[in-house]
């Protein structure tokens, strides 16, 4: 477990992702596109490329409505 990003206290909602992998780019994209339209808040950084110690990931992290953090993957080949 790490320390929230967000600097506030840990709780179910905080400190904890809930992933969803994702077959492509464009179902990474409508995730995040979806999540918004109904109640939940992008959060961190715009959806896209990241690199990591897994290699290249196409990331969206979102906020739900009752504040989980939700997380669409898709590992770039």
């Amino acid at each position: 477990m790490s320390e929230p990003i967000n600097g506030e206290q840990a709780s179910a909602a905080n400190g904890a992702t809930i992933g969803f992998k994702c077959t492509s780019p464009e179902q990474v994209q409508q995730f995040h596109d979806i999540a918004v339209a109904h109640g939940g808040t992008s959060i961190e950084e715009p959806p896209g490329l990241r690199e990591s110690n897994m290699g290249t990931l196409n990331l969206a992290y979102v906020r739900d409505p009752d504040g989980n953090k939700l997380c669409a993957l898709y590992r770039v080949k």
